[in-house]
């Protein structure tokens, strides 16, 4: 009898001892746990109201930063949990970082394509909406996300463009400047008055409120080509208006000259022919 309750009593024992030792290591892994939630859930908010201060930082870009930074404290707390559990943290970290490189290895292209994404919504040479030619292709851009841009062609055909293509080639940006300037080059033949042609252009871009007064309208002799004279007439406009005012003015530079009476000259050459007697 005695035997049993010492046996009882050694088993007590040695149950709180275990709940002594391990118990306090399971309330303080809770605690660490627990604590560390709330910390990384603190941060992610503070980096996004950091970011949103500033409108250099894309909305998806704001997303990314933040939930990295929560992720990056969560590890930080899952290891300090199994370490308060005994677990030999370092080296669990070794294994991490051994699989982190190879998944790094074989997504190493999809990697390349967030860095570059990254880079991209930071510096912003080119935002949604802008018409840009990138990578060999043109078109308005309809998304950028961390691993490709979408662009939407003027007859509404979608190109995906995977970043990092985008990143490692220039970068033509139609739509960055508020303005543009719209070039034309106007023919007219040898015998027609250049200043009588001069006039009419003057005229037709001062009937039209688009063009802008500064910087003036160009407008100059450039070239005697080999049918024509070449007038060459640049004209500042808002970005908005470039397409729509070439157009127009084409239509009308050849209206007022026909109404003028100033040719347009098609390409000719002038073949002279000699006669050559025959020496008898």
């Amino acid at each position: 009898m005695d035997t049993d309750n010492l046996l009882d009593q050694r088993n007590i024992d040695a149950l709180i001892d275990v709940v002594t030792t391990y118990g306090m290591s399971v309330l303080g892994g809770i605690f660490i746990l627990i604590l560390g939630w709330m910390v990384a859930g603190w941060a992610k908010r503070a980096v996004q109201r950091v970011l949103s201060r500033t409108d250099k930082v894309d909305a998806t870009l704001r997303a990314f930063f933040s939930s990295l930074v929560r992720y990056i404290i969560l590890v930080f707390v899952v290891i300090a949990v199994l370490n308060q559990f005994g677990v030999q943290t370092a080296s669990l970290i070794a294994i991490f970082g051994a699989a982190g490189l190879a998944v790094g290895l074989a997504l190493q292209g999809t990697l390349s394509n967030v860095a570059a994404g990254v880079m991209l919504l930071i510096f912003r040479p080119l935002r949604i909406g802008q018409y840009v030619e990138v990578a060999g292709q043109a078109g308005t851009v309809r998304d950028l996300n961390l691993f490709t841009t979408e662009l939407a062609t003027p007859d509404n055909v979608q190109i995906i463009i995977p970043n990092n293509a985008i990143w490692g080639s220039s970068v033509v940006n139609y739509s960055h400047h508020d303005t543009r300037r719209v070039d034309f080059t106007l023919g007219i033949g040898y015998g027609d008055d250049m200043d009588k042609a001069i006039a009419v252009i003057e005229s037709v871009i001062a009937d039209d409120p688009r063009p802008l007064a500064e910087p003036p309208a160009q407008i100059v002799v450039g070239e005697l080509a080999d049918s024509s004279v070449n007038i060459v007439v640049r004209i500042w406009v808002r970005a908005d208006d470039y397409w729509p005012l070439k157009f127009d003015f084409t239509k009308r530079f050849k209206e007022r000259f026909d109404a003028e009476g100033i040719s347009i000259p098609f390409p000719q050459q002038d073949v002279h022919m000699y006669t050559v007697a025959n020496s008898a």
